[in-house]
């Protein structure tokens, strides 16, 4: 049984999550404070984790950033519950490791959706992208001039610094960096984060693309915007 935690300081949207969860069969851990959500996750097994951006005690961008610097935590996927739905709150809350967002107010069904969607997709944090993105060759390192991706220890090397990626954002990266001079659509690179279980909106993409290059620093330029179509990763000679 997974086990999901619930960190939300409003009690009526944490009991009503924590409810519906365990409709679906989930084991839920239930916390109202950012402190308290912190310690129960490096306390106990999780499997995901939802999490309120404005908390007492410790805020939800604080909580992630400690999670993600826990290395048996920092693969644990985390949706981030937030009042705030301006891009750069959403930016924000996904370079520090958040996996999707939701804001609120938000429907139960979606929420529910994007759980399985998250739980589909990261169990096996080095599996293939979308069938559609694919590199052309099954190998576990891929080199493209000074970056390196090393799939089996799902690590990011740009001119030999390591890269943190979250998972969704090291699946988008590599289904560009697999395909060098070619453009995918939004669409492809949907799939290639969910696995072609795709709930995220659109924008979603543009947020990740963002993340990535804000962590890519002077290579940035690497990810090129084709717009109206999608992105590309540059061809390199």
């Amino acid at each position: 049984m997974q086990h999901i935690l619930v960190i939300e300081d409003d009690p009526d949207i944490r009991e009503l999550i924590g409810y519906n969860l365990k409709r679906e069969g989930f084991e839920v851990i239930l916390c109202n404070n950012g402190q308290d959500g912190l310690d129960a996750a490096l306390q106990n097994d999780v499997d995901l984790i939802i999490l309120d951006l404005m908390m007492p005690r410790l805020n939800g961008i604080e909580v992630c950033k400690r999670i993600r610097e826990t290395p048996e935590k920092r693969n644990i996927p985390v949706i981030m519950l937030t009042a705030k739905s301006e891009e750069t709150d959403i930016v924000f809350g996904l370079g520090v490791g958040a996996d999707d967002y939701i804001t609120k107010p938000f429907g139960l069904k979606e929420l529910i959706a994007r759980v399985y969607t998250r739980l589909r997709s990261f169990p096996t944090p080095v599996a293939a992208p979308a069938s559609a993105v694919t590199a052309p060759e099954d190998v576990d390192v891929l080199r493209q001039g000074d970056v390196e991706i090393d799939r089996a220890r799902f690590h990011i090397k740009v001119c030999g610094t390591q890269v943190p990626m979250t998972l969704a954002e090291f699946r988008l990266f590599d289904a560009l960096v697999s395909r060098p001079g070619i453009v995918l659509s939004r669409d492809r690179l949907l799939d290639a984060v969910t696995g072609g279980e795709g709930v995220l909106i659109d924008r979603n993409i543009d947020v990740h693309v963002r993340s990535i290059r804000k962590k890519l620093g002077e290579s940035r330029e690497l990810i090129e915007t084709v717009r109206g179509l999608g992105y590309k990763f540059r061809e390199l000679q």
